[in-house]
Order: C-alpha cells, then structure tokens, then sequence
C-alpha cells in the first residue's frame, strides 16, 4: 500500500510541469478569403451574412517548442453596415506537422475602403500530436486592409494534457 502511496505522487509531480501554465503570443498574416460567399439577409440595406475561409501564414508563433508556419480560417459573418461579428475556427499546424484548433469570436469595424480594426477572443478547442489535450485560449486585436487581407496580433496561454503514465 505505501508503494502505491508513493507511486502515485510520483506520477502527480512528474505531471505537474506539464499542466503549468504557458504564454504564447505571434502575429498571423490572413490573405483575402478564398472563397467567400455573401447572401443578403432583405431585412435592411447593409445587412448580410457571411462564409470565408482564408490562408494564414504565422510569424513568431511558437508553442510546446514548436514553430507555428500557417494555418487557416473558417468563419461565419453577420454585417451590418459598417460592423461585422465574426464566428469561425482557426486550424494551424506546427513545423512538425502536429495541428491545434482554436474558436474564435470578433468583431470589427470597417471603413469604405475596406479596412478596418478587429478584436475579439479565442479558446483552444483541439489538438494532435503534442498539442493534444490542449487547453487555454486568449485575445486578438489587428486590422483589415484594403486588399482583403487582415494582419493580426494574439495573446494567450496554454496548458497541455498530462502526459500517458505507463504502467
């Protein structure tokens, strides 16, 4: 029984860097959605629901000591006027082939050149490889640019999944 005792605070010690909190920060650089559809929604001028989906290329990302070099985004939009909602996903994928997958929620503001400021929030809800189990999630804020395409700055923290005990 004292073996077992000791065995398993052990395993809670060994676990416990892994479950430690980490910060995470880079910027990721959206081309113009490809495709992009938008249907009128008839109630008023200006009111539109949106699909996109973009290809991103990340700069500074690095997460579980892996380097994050692109990714993509799938989002949903409800316009109105000159304010967007924005609802969608983001699948990025590591040096190393391992992915993660966050849900993010925003809104932005645009001018009639089509730029614009964006913000809005982000939560882990996916991953492979070493990024499975993970959690955290974070802020964003960046803008829209003229050409269709969007630059973003993120903020957050992480904490993987325990590592498998062997027994």
């Amino acid at each position: 029984m004292r073996k077992t005792g000791m065995l398993m605070v052990l395993a809670v010690a060994m676990a416990a860097p892994a479950l430690a909190q980490s910060k995470l920060s880079g910027t990721v650089h959206c081309a113009k959605a490809d495709p992009e559809y938008s249907i009128p929604v008839g109630d008023k001028d200006g009111h539109m629901l949106a699909a996109r989906k973009a290809a991103c290329t990340w700069d500074g990302l690095q997460i579980a000591g892996m380097a994050v070099k692109a990714g993509n985004d799938v989002a949903s939009t409800e316009i109105t006027g000159n304010m967007m909602r924005d609802n969608g996903y983001h699948t990025a994928t590591a040096d190393n082939g391992d992915k993660f997958t966050v849900h993010f929620t925003g809104n932005a503001t645009m001018a009639k050149d089509n730029t614009g400021a964006i913000t809005g929030k982000w939560t882990f809800v996916s991953g492979t490889g070493k990024l499975k189990g993970i959690k955290g999630g974070g802020t964003y804020k960046g803008k829209a640019n003229a050409d269709g395409s969007a630059d973003v700055s993120i903020e957050g923290d992480y904490t993987l999944g325990a590592p498998a005990i062997k027994k």
